[in-house]
């Protein structure tokens, strides 16, 4: 074991947990004032439930085993898994590779919340929760970084963006069409009730976002270091370039859109950010923008879905945009394997895969997500009832409000 690279991990497993808390004051800043409890326990309960079930089974499902789509349960309980030593090869013990990878599945279900925020039930969400990590992300997990299907066919994905962001972005969209509109949606304008709540939680969430890319290295090395560069590089550029298409829209510009634009250059850089140039990662930051803004301020609209705060629009169109360049600007000398390179470079294999992977992840989240909902619709409703949804799902789901002088207005 490296002690440098233990205390790195360490460091590094914090600060992805801590990013869950600032996906609440996110979430909880752009939702209404009436539901800024709710939204915020949307993202907290994962917490309860991703560790449970990641001790229990997950981890055993998602990293043992050989199997195309799915591990065994050869480390059922974190049974063989050591504190002290590694089966994988790594400066860390695997106990420690365990608890780090959890965090990447609580925030992951976490993320998709969003969508659903201001009209689901909370028990049916709590279920919902459960079903989706068994079998949506654990599967990923395995076949993207473990020794599954779409590793075996040469994907790469180095911090999450099929396996955290596609996944939950796509989950996130079908999950909101299957709830259906919030009563008041294209009728009322629907403003984020805190907008420093926002820019809090898009701060805590950047500063976590070292811990989750620059940690993906699983080790204190240079590779680290790269993923730490183009993370922070491709999130101030992706920042700028949202505040320039809102200059240049409406010739002003907005912290929401600035915390926004940011997320959205996080995004993209995660599954390139250990693979890219510092250039690249710039261009990407610079280029998702526009892109999420098209499918947040535009698509959204002319399609009538209502994704609550824009977990597709960001998550999931980030996370497929971030798939498509990785493909496309990996390096020779980053790239794991030397002819899995990117396209500008000479070789496309890998940006075939990509895409294979890019898709596979789109069907499978989506069919999944609509068999789980589905199902759930049939034992219980999972949409609050009209009355509850009008006076805030804060008092309603949860007896409890962020403002005690509130008086239930809300717009």
């Amino acid at each position: 074991m490296n002690n440098g690279s233990l205390a790195f991990m360490f460091i590094c497993t914090g600060l992805v947990f801590f990013m869950i808390f600032g996906l609440a004051f996110f979430y909880g800043g752009l939702g209404r004032r009436k539901n800024v409890i709710n939204n915020m326990m949307m993202c907290v309960v994962p917490i309860a439930i991703g560790t449970l079930l990641w001790f229990a089974v997950g981890y055993s499902l998602s990293f043992s085993g050989n199997g195309s789509f799915i591990g065994n349960f050869e480390h059922l309980f974190f049974a063989g898994v050591s504190e002290a030593k590694s089966s994988r090869g790594l400066d860390i013990p695997d106990a420690l590779f365990a608890v780090f990878q959890m965090m990447f599945s609580i925030i992951a279900v976490a993320i998709l919340t969003g969508s659903a925020a201001g009209r689901m039930r909370f028990m049916p969400l709590v279920i919902f929760v459960t079903f989706w990590l068994l079998l949506v992300y654990y599967p990923f997990a395995h076949m993207v970084w473990d020794e599954g299907f779409l590793a075996q066919l040469g994907t790469i994905d180095f911090a999450g963006g099929d396996v955290v962001h596609i996944s939950s972005g796509v989950s996130g969209l079908v999950l909101a069409l299957m709830l259906g509109k919030r009563r008041d949606y294209q009728r009322l304008g629907y403003r984020p009730h805190n907008v420093p709540f926002v820019l809090l939680g898009a701060g805590i969430l950047w500063l976590g976002w070292f811990g989750f890319n620059a940690g993906s290295a699983l080790s204190a090395n240079s590779l680290a270091v790269h993923a730490l560069v183009t993370t922070h590089l491709s999130a101030a550029a992706a920042m700028f370039s949202w505040l320039i298409i809102e200059f240049c829209l409406a010739k002003k510009v907005s912290l929401v859109g600035a915390s926004t634009g940011l997320i959205a250059g996080l995004v993209a850089i995660t599954p390139a950010a250990g693979y890219v140039s510092a250039w690249s990662s710039v261009l990407i930051g610079l280029l998702v923008s526009p892109i999420c803004y098209f499918a947040i301020s535009v698509l959204k609209h002319r399609l009538g879905y209502d994704d609550a705060l824009d977990a597709f629009g960001c998550h999931g169109v980030g996370g497929i945009f971030g798939g498509i360049v990785t493909g496309i600007f990996t390096l020779p000398s980053l790239a794991l394997d030397k002819q899995n390179i990117g396209i500008i470079y000479g070789n496309g294999h890998l940006l075939w895969v990509t895409i294979i992977a890019i898709l596979v992840t789109v069907i499978w989240s989506a069919v999944a997500t609509f068999v789980i909902v589905a199902v759930i619709k049939k034992i219980m409703p999972i949409r609050v009832t009209d009355h509850a949804e009008a006076i805030g799902l804060d008092d309603s789901e949860h007896g409890e409000t962020a403002y005690p002088t509130f008086m239930g207005l809300d717009s």
